[in-house]
């Protein structure tokens, strides 16, 4: 569990890797589908999830440059085990909200 936590700890990795389960998705792409995050964070954390070997970074040489972010096999993997996760969060959402006294956020279906 200590490996897993460490690889996605903090507040976005989980969301880009969840991003990028469906499809290869260029910077702007992503920072567009983790809403809130800024692009220092994102930089960031793609950094470090391809520094573990969670994320490919694929540079196209090409006018003008284009950089593409996939999930790598472990990275897939690692998303596989996090669906759980996500569906006990869209089950309890509504109440863990409704304690919390805010209003919780419509599920986002352009991503799923």
């Amino acid at each position: 569990m200590d490996a897993a936590v460490d690889v996605i700890g903090g507040r976005w990795k989980a969301l880009i890797l969840w991003a990028l389960h469906a499809e290869p998705l260029r910077f702007g792409e992503l920072k567009r589908k983790v809403a809130g995050i800024s692009e220092k964070m994102l930089i960031q954390a793609l950094r470090e999830l391809e520094a573990d070997e969670i994320v490919h970074r694929e540079v196209f040489h090409e006018i003008p440059p284009k950089v593409e972010y996939s999930l790598t096999g472990l990275g897939q993997r690692l998303n596989t085990a996090l669906l759980p996760l996500g569906d006990w969060g869209e089950e309890n959402m509504a109440g863990i909200a409704k304690r919390r006294g805010v209003t919780p956020a419509p599920p986002d279906t352009a991503s799923a």
